[in-house]
């Protein structure tokens, strides 16, 4: 997928608010080196600079641009473009913090227990994932991707991300591995700019994988199909729609 930092940085603060939560619940107090996994514009490992003054911070990220975005805005931080599958600490962390990231990634079954096994004993594994697949949002992008027009070429699309394990999945999966698993759910409202302030929310992440396989002439239409698949689920009130957002939340203590 192409990323825009910018186009995601427009809703940033919002988009932070989950980082700072997940970052709440990290039980450490002075780690010696910490990788955010998916770092995106730097928004995140902005957070944990400012947390752990003394740690080294390793930011990783698959998106050149992001990348370029996030070590213009952190230069005290180190920045590695790079897939979290393929990812190689030079040493153990102390913590792996991963906002709003291993959505995009399959297969958790066989991820989630090999970052935790690449942590020092003690250290911390902190995720925080969007859980929203069934949202009419989400939904509406799955419907107007069936259009006969491109439903051949958006037929993957739709499966870059992928159900999330249970809460009671995730527990049983780490709790042998670990001193202690945290599991959590939240759903944040996010004000929004009406049906269009909810097609921009989108265009920085979700939107993302249905817009980069369709030709440039195509992509109004397809946003057009989206903006009136869900019309019908976010009222407008004064020029502003509330959009639930549940977000997965896990933090799990190395043995």
């Amino acid at each position: 997928m192409q990323w825009s930092a910018a186009q995601y940085a427009k809703f940033l603060g919002d988009r932070t608010r989950p980082a700072r939560d997940l970052l709440a619940a990290v039980p450490l107090e002075t780690p010696g080196l910490v990788a955010d996994i998916g770092c995106g514009p730097g928004n995140s490992t902005a957070l944990l600079a400012e947390r752990f003054p003394g740690a080294q911070i390793v930011g990783l990220d698959p998106d050149a641009d992001m990348i370029r975005t996030a070590q213009a805005a952190l230069p005290g931080c180190r920045f590695v473009q790079g897939d979290v599958e393929s990812w190689r600490p030079e040493a153990p962390p102390e913590l792996i913090f991963a906002n709003a990231s291993l959505q995009w990634v399959p297969d958790h079954r066989a991820l989630l227990p090999h970052l935790v096994g690449l942590l020092r004993p003690g250290g911390v594994l902190a995720v925080q994932m969007p859980d929203n697949l069934d949202e009419p949002s989400h939904v509406a992008m799955r419907r107007a991707a069936g259009d006969p027009r491109w439903s051949a070429r958006l037929a993957g699309a739709a499966g870059q991300r992928r159900p999330l394990l249970s809460p009671a999945e995730l527990h049983a999966l780490l709790r042998p591995s670990c001193a202690r698993v945290d599991v959590w759910r939240t759903v944040y409202h996010v004000a929004l700019g009406g049906l269009e302030g909810i097609v921009e929310w989108f265009l920085g992440s979700a939107l993302r994988p249905y817009l980069d396989r369709l030709d440039k002439a195509e992509r109004p239409e397809f946003l057009a199909a989206y903006r009136r698949g869900i019309a019908p689920h976010y009222p407008e009130a004064a020029g502003r729609v509330l959009l639930p957002f549940p977000r997965s939340f896990l933090v799990a203590t190395a043995a």
